[in-house]
């Protein structure tokens, strides 16, 4: 919109698209910058996905009440650049200038930085989670729309089937006999769809599994279900 005697120009920066990844962070050193409200819901983020209390150090001024109750290492200070030494991660939840330095910091030692609602500031970006049973669905919206991420997460909650946990035991158990037999990869997901129908094989079939809904999930081969279409072998 151009006004008298003014001009006005807008310009966005596109972030590219991102790898996904599932990072092991256990026996690996994190750094989490900040000691709010917001940080300490980051605390429990990193302790959930497997980082230990000993691993984990926080550096803040001041530290909310559930950060010192979590029994991980608090330095009671401002940010300084060498908190990032030997740290394989970080997570910067504090205020954008605080956040930019732990960026330029992170980005020295090569370090992935999570900037709290800060995308400008970050190089990894945590998505909405859903946990079932052994399988983890991970959302992302390039850290431009985390309400947008939270809302899918809750649809994809919603219909996931709360047998999960059976649906990957059934793919851990015939994997081995794919493998011993040669049996090729463009083979194996119409015979993992016919695995797992037959987990609904109704009541004279011992283990079956009882659920008052039909089965959703298709045998003929051209059916695709969505979060089994990645290319890689990332969990047949």
């Amino acid at each position: 919109m151009n006004l008298p005697g003014f001009f006005v120009c807008t310009h966005a920066v596109l972030m590219p698209e991102l790898l996904p990844v599932f990072l092991n962070l256990a026996g690996r050193p994190v750094l989490l910058v900040g000691g709010g409200p917001v940080a300490a819901a980051k605390l429990q983020q990193l302790l959930a996905a497997g980082a230990t209390r000993t691993d984990i150090r926080v550096v803040a001024p001041s530290v909310d009440p559930s950060i010192e109750r979590a029994g991980v290492r608090i330095a009671r200070r401002g940010f300084e650049p060498r908190d990032l030494d030997g740290t394989w991660f970080a997570v910067a939840a504090a205020t954008p200038a605080v956040n930019r330095d732990v960026s330029a910091a992170a980005a020295d030692r090569r370090v992935f930085v999570n900037a709290v609602d800060d995308p400008a500031n970050g190089s990894a970006f945590l998505g909405g989670v859903v946990r079932r049973g052994g399988v983890t669905v991970a959302i992302s919206t390039n850290g431009e729309a985390p309400g947008l991420a939270g809302l899918l997460r809750e649809a994809l909650d919603a219909v996931l089937p709360r047998e999960l946990g059976a649906w990957l035991d059934e793919s851990r158990r015939q994997r081995p006999r794919w493998r011993r037999d040669g049996v090729p990869m463009d083979a194996r997901r119409p015979l993992l769809l016919r695995a797992l129908n037959d987990l609904y094989g109704g009541p004279e079939r011992p283990g079956a599994i009882r659920d008052s809904r039909p089965a959703v999930i298709e045998t003929e081969p051209a059916v695709s279900i969505p979060w089994m279409g990645a290319p890689e072998d990332s969990w047949l």
